[in-house]
């Protein structure tokens, strides 16, 4: 019997899905890129920010890269993976300004001049997906929508 469903969101969950590796790529993001800058911006402790930037770079999202040799101190950069998480990002915090903020804390000006509203297209035909546009194709033969198939 399986025990759990193949699934890339659990995959990327496992990686960032941590409240702290979240706000760690919303300040590289923004362009704070040394410890003690993301330790004041998130007001996390440093020991468990530490070993959020270890994972965030062990799976290839952040690459260290050294500003200083002695002692020795690092910025953290954003790798192409990481780079490919701002949409992930600015579709969170489209949900939190329409859900949970009164006023969006920040807002992000596109390079047309209008107020970026982020939107997930698809690729070929340019429309939003919705509920009803949208069926799963399970590539794995022991799943299907309901779950795992018995054999």
């Amino acid at each position: 019997m399986k025990t759990q469903r193949p699934c890339s969101i659990a995959d990327a969950l496992a990686v960032i899905g941590e409240k702290h590796s979240l706000l760690v790529l919303r300040e590289v993001f923004y362009g704070v890129r040394r410890f003690d800058g993301l330790v004041a911006n998130i007001g996390a402790p440093r020991d468990i920010l530490a070993a959020r930037l270890r994972r965030l770079v062990d799976v290839g999202v952040l690459r260290r890269v050294p500003y200083n040799e002695h002692p020795p101190r690092f910025e953290y950069h954003l790798t192409d993976a990481g780079r490919e998480l701002r949409q992930v990002l600015l579709a969170l915090m489209r949900w939190g300004d329409r859900h949970l903020a009164d006023v969006p804390p920040v807002v992000f000006e596109h390079s047309c001049g209008a107020d970026l509203d982020p939107v997930v297209v698809c690729r070929a035909c340019g429309e939003e997906p919705t509920e009803d546009s949208l069926t799963a194709r399970f590539r794995d033969e022991g799943w299907t929508a309901a779950g795992a198939t018995t054999s």
